[in-house]
């Protein structure tokens, strides 16, 4: 197995995802360096989706790639919300999408999953 640039460019999204989601959590709501963020945020995390759809196993669609389907409709669920000025909804879709992001990534590492594999490999901790 090995790092293919479209695990590559999914593994670099979904960490970036954390990342930016993370300091957004930190932020004062509703400032300009806030909404920029969610942006970055958004694509970040959309770019991450639609990737992993090709990333398959023995060619195939497996159960996760439902939870993608999820995040691109909770995605414009949240953004359809803020522009709504329905800050609750909007709140709840993307800690809700944060949430599946930090537990769908530590799936993923699980060493059993191709990801993790590789992951745990390369770090020769496996």
């Amino acid at each position: 197995m090995i790092f293919t640039p479209v695990i590559l460019i999914h593994m670099a999204t979904a960490i970036a995802s954390v990342a930016v989601g993370g300091a957004m959590f930190l932020m004062k709501k509703g400032t300009v360096q806030h909404r920029l963020s969610g942006r970055l945020w958004v694509v970040l995390m959309a770019v991450t989706a639609l990737v992993s759809f090709a990333i398959q196993s023995r060619g195939h669609f497996s159960w996760i790639h439902l939870l993608s389907l999820v995040v691109l409709f909770m995605l414009v669920r949240a953004v359809l919300a803020v522009r709504r000025r329905n800050i609750r909804l909007h709140q709840r879709l993307v800690i809700g999408t944060y949430t599946g992001l930090l537990i769908a990534g530590m799936f993923a590492l699980a060493p059993w999953r191709r990801l993790g594999h590789l992951v745990w490999h390369a770090a020769s901790l496996a």
